[in-house]
């Protein structure tokens, strides 16, 4: 079996690759999405959902760019244009919403799918022993998790 310079089998690498691009690029989609509804956002909940939102997207904005690294540290390029995101997304994309739970279930149904392609991520990256990708998916998958459950918490509120 050949392998590349990390180690790992190079075509179970390649095809970590592109399951990292198709990450990258529903993370893109994602990121945006914050940035619109952080701008939209309406209502009397505005300034802790402005917050959260700009937290949110931050977030995401630096696991776009470790994403983007492990594509190249695994010997891949990383996705970077408008057209590939959208080729390869599979995220709703919010356009022009302000009402809070609309957003909030934006947020909770984007986080779900991202958990999908992540966890398909970590069963191949597992599968090669590549401790690289499965320590970033299972980070993020647990931070998700917790985002999600708090998203669901508040969509639970009593006023």
């Amino acid at each position: 079996m050949k392998t590349n310079i990390l180690g790992l089998p190079v075509k179970e690498s390649e095809l970590i690759v592109t399951e990292l691009n198709i990450l990258l690029s529903n993370f893109q989609v994602y990121y945006q999405n914050l940035r619109g509804i952080h701008w939209n956002i309406r209502g009397k909940r505005f300034f802790d959902l402005h917050i959260k939102f700009e937290e949110l997207y931050n977030d995401s904005q630096l696991k776009i760019d470790m994403i983007a690294e492990r594509v190249l540290t695994l010997g891949g390029t990383p996705l970077h244009t408008f057209e590939d995101y959208i080729k390869n997304n599979q995220l709703t994309i919010g356009k022009n919403i302000s009402i809070d739970e609309k957003a909030i279930h934006l947020i909770v149904n984007s986080l779900s799918y991202l958990l999908k392609i992540e966890r398909e991520i970590l069963i191949k990256s597992s599968e090669i022993n590549d401790e690289g990708t499965n320590s970033m998916m299972s980070d993020f998958i647990a931070e998700q998790e917790k985002t999600i459950w708090m998203m669901q918490a508040w969509l639970e509120e009593e006023l």
